[in-house]
């Protein structure tokens, strides 16, 4: 830490006469202020690596702490590269617009006029299911189908035929439900529109034009540059690098298999931060698509799992107490990321890590810079009250089933518990989850944090389809009552 920064015991930071000060809109990056507190939030949550990029005033400013492998030691750097996971869902939807832009594909059509060969498990759906509902995970299409069809050019064109038997979460248009198998969908689409692989129209119409070096799609364009292994451990420890680098099939690509730096991450974020022209004057995508992207689409009853408030066009919503924002979390085998936009302000901050307590340390960082450089405060963190209410577990007692995935919820004396256990094509994951429940409120309860994609607390949230079924959200997944 540098010698003219402390902290006290809240966290708070003083300086020492340095730097001068900085307003609440963020005139000024102190570098090295921001440093220190990265290094010292990292070992506190045992954070292996990590890489942050803040976008204020106009310019990029890059920090990184750590390592990037905990066997080797090699260091952590500005220049080094990491897995983004769903943050690439962003890309797609920004590749989506510019075709909706050039009048190829109409946003509120069926998929199938574009895409015939696109099929849901169910033949209404099918008729139905539009690019809007992809891009807004409003199509009922569920998340966790990952299938891998290979290395050729031809991957999504087999993965959409493979996913034409999965059972969708939801009817379309019933609820928000998150969807992977949806952007792959849109992956293909972009690809039969172009005439390119999603991977070559990512790098011809995002990449190049936006000086983008440092992204890339395919394992074998890591190679040249420093990259990131992920982590995997017990919360609260030192984690241990993960058995492989990447689990993730090529046809993951559309929806989460971009690596980056953190730099680059910000820079497509300046994209539609400045209305959709790149620096140097090019135009990528039309204000009014940008301001479509950003424009909420649908509510999200799960306001915890990822921040969100709402869901627009590919973004991740929030509401900061009436600041608006948007940005996206992703998550691959031990590594994780998070992209925060305050457009009134014009500051984006991006963290990319490689294991451990990432969320802690994302929530308390994220809530100081945010603070600090644009006057915005994020929620606290999801957490049951020290004496919660008394609620009830009855009346979402049942079982509910979403592709993969039953959950059970007993009727229980006292705390109530919850059973997630996979099946069908996931039995060979881990064993079934058992947790016990909180009442937060009615309808939403906590159970225990993974430390990665959630804090301390879990949420665990109950609402209804607007075709009256029951469901539960669990990780942003709808799964409906089944009996």
């Amino acid at each position: 830490m540098p010698k003219n920064v402390s902290w006290d015991a809240k966290g708070n930071w003083e300086a020492k006469g340095v730097w001068g000060t900085q307003d609440s809109k963020g005139r000024g990056f102190h570098l090295d202020r921001w440093q220190a507190r990265l290094d010292q939030l990292r070992i506190t949550h045992h954070v292996p690596g990590a890489s942050l990029a803040v976008l204020v005033g106009g310019d990029v400013h890059e920090l990184a702490s750590g390592v990037l492998h905990r066997g080797t030691g090699v260091e952590a750097t500005t220049d080094s590269v990491f897995q983004l996971g769903s943050i690439a869902k962003i890309y797609t939807a920004t590749l989506i617009m510019q075709l909706v832009e050039s009048g190829e594909l109409d946003l509120d059509a069926p998929v199938v006029n574009v895409l015939p060969e696109f099929a849901a498990a169910d033949p209404e759906a099918t008729r139905t299911i539009t690019t809007r509902q992809l891009l807004s995970h409003t199509s009922g299409l569920t998340c966790d189908f990952t299938h891998d069809t290979g290395r050729g050019d031809d991957c999504l064109a087999r993965y959409v035929e493979a996913s034409q038997g999965v059972a969708l979460d939801c009817p379309p248009g019933t609820a928000v439900s998150y969807s992977s198998v949806g952007y792959n969908v849109l992956g293909r689409i972009i690809e039969v529109l172009t005439g390119q692989t999603w991977d070559t129209a990512l790098q011809d119409r995002l990449c190049t034009p936006l000086g983008l070096e440092a992204t890339m799609t395919l394992p074998e364009e890591v190679l040249k540059f420093r990259a990131a292994m992920g982590h995997l451990g017990e919360p609260g420890q030192d984690p241990e690098p993960a058995a492989a680098w990447d689990l993730m099939p090529r046809s993951a690509g559309p929806y989460g298999r971009v690596i980056a730096t953190a730099a680059d991450v910000a820079r497509l974020a300046r994209l539609h931060l400045d209305g959709g022209t790149a620096l140097d004057g090019t135009r990528l995508l039309a204000a009014e698509s940008v301001a479509a992207m950003q424009r909420r689409e649908t509510d999200v009853p799960d306001k915890w799992t990822v921040s969100a408030d709402g869901w627009g066009l590919g973004w991740t919503l929030y509401d900061w107490f009436g600041a608006p924002g948007f940005g996206h979390d992703g998550a691959s085998i031990g590594q994780y990321g998070y992209l925060r936009v305050v457009p009134e302000a014009g500051v984006a901050v991006v963290l990319l890590t490689n294991g451990g307590g990432a969320r802690q340390l994302y929530a308390t960082l994220f809530r100081e810079l945010l603070q600090d450089l644009a006057g915005v405060r994020m929620p606290d963190s999801f957490a049951p009250e020290a004496e919660p209410p008394a609620v009830t577990i009855a009346p979402f007692v049942g079982a509910y089933k979403r592709e993969g995935v039953v959950i059970p919820v007993p009727e229980h004396e006292g705390t109530p518990p919850l059973v997630y256990e996979f099946v069908d094509g996931m039995k060979a994951l881990p064993p079934p989850l058992e947790m016990d429940l909180v009442p937060v409120s009615e309808k939403v309860f906590a159970g225990p944090g993974t430390g990665a994609f959630s804090e301390d607390w879990m949420p665990v949230v109950f609402d209804t389809l607007t075709n009256g079924t029951q469901c539960v959200y669990i990780g942003m997944r709808a799964a409906p009552k089944a009996a």
